[in-house]
């Protein structure tokens, strides 16, 4: 009998390290408790039996990752390496973010970078040059990409099929009373900001708040990162927006386009 070829996918089911995954889901269910939580907390919200759930956080407790009193457990400071490590070794950010910088003091406004992670968008690099960010959009910042400026910028990467599907099978609940939830809506939305190069998201993502976003491209054009500003809605008018703020992050992308590979 002939020896069966081995598949990519017989491969990643072989280097598949089980207790490696469980100790990442761990550390994410940290995001969902408030303050520190017990051994039960923590392995409900991640799925895992109890005695599991305590080896690995006196791991992470080993490593420097989890702090705990032997009842209650609290991640350190020391897991800001990870994110660290991601910011330090991501072109995309590395690249862009003096052209934030330089974005940000034209406008003396807030620019920022966003990436596609699943069906929402993670706010990585940003540049404020004299105001105060508005409290929880900062790195690391998770929003849902339908109603987000810079997550209908990236989404314009898909062909229409493909992005009528994704639509339709990731979650829309609505974050605001202006936020569009019809997928038929969203997909047409997309399309009209695919083709004029810029995503401009009223008060759908953030009551009072609204920006503008442009796509980022690297050098192949292939979209790869989202740049936007925004204001909120009694101090800078849309109008202003596409004005003022438009033509320096379509020259910011420009700018970046042949040095991201």
């Amino acid at each position: 009998m002939p020896k069966l070829k081995r598949t990519d996918q017989d491969d990643r089911a072989t280097d598949f390290v089980e207790a490696l995954d469980r100790g990442l889901r761990l550390l994410q269910v940290f995001g969902t408790v408030s303050g520190p939580a017990t051994l039960s907390d923590l392995a409900r919200a991640a799925d895992l039996p109890r005695a599991t759930a305590r080896r690995i956080l006196f791991t992470l407790a080993h490593g420097g990752f989890v702090a705990t009193d032997g009842k209650l457990f609290t991640l350190t400071p020391h897991v800001l390496t990870l994110a660290g490590s991601f910011l330090q070794s991501n072109q995309v950010v590395t690249v862009l973010q003096p052209v934030l910088d330089r974005i940000a003091t034209a406008a003396q406004e807030i620019a920022s970078l966003a990436l596609l992670d699943g069906d929402d968008v993670v706010f990585v690099a940003r540049s404020s040059p004299t105001r105060v960010f508005s409290a929880g959009l900062d790195i690391g910042y998770r929003l849902p990409a339908f109603c987000t400026s810079v997550g209908r910028a990236m989404l314009g990467r898909l062909g229409d099929a493909e992005l009528a599907a994704r639509l339709k099978a990731m979650r829309r609940d609505p974050v605001t009373p202006q936020t569009t939830t019809d997928p038929k809506q969203l997909l047409a939305a997309v399309i009209a900001d695919r083709a004029r190069g810029y995503s401009l998201v009223d008060r759908e993502a953030e009551p009072h708040f609204r920006s503008i976003s442009v796509p980022v491209r690297r050098y192949d054009g292939t979209i790869v990162a989202a740049i936007n500003m925004g204001a909120h809605v009694d101090r800078v008018p849309a109008k202003e927006l596409i004005d003022r703020f438009l033509p320096l992050l379509r020259d910011g992308a420009e700018d970046v386009k042949s040095r991201l590979l």
